[in-house]
């Protein structure tokens, strides 16, 4: 499911426009990314959770020659899903 399916989705389940539905899930993608990019957590219980992490520096190997490279640390975003959420996919 792309992005204009799921908006089309919601707009059916809520019964409101597409427009209103895109605005809604735009506002909600921003907010998430804002939040998450400050380091701080955002939480939907049955859901999941999206938050920041960080990943150390670590060495790696080029494919192209096998020459070892340093990999520099860096913070990156992760989604870990909640239990409902890992239930249903299960079932």
């Amino acid at each position: 499911m792309n992005k204009e399916e799921l908006v089309k989705e919601v707009a059916k389940k809520a019964k409101v426009s597409q427009k209103q539905a895109a605005d809604v899930l735009a506002s909600l993608l921003e907010t998430v990314e804002k939040t998450v990019s400050k380091g701080k957590k955002v939480t939907l219980v049955g859901f999941g959770t999206f938050e920041a992490r960080k990943r150390a520096a670590r060495k790696g190997r080029n494919p192209q020659t096998g020459k070892e490279i340093k990999i520099a640390a860096k913070t990156v975003p992760v989604f870990s899903a909640g239990k409902k959420f890992k239930e249903l996919v299960n079932a």
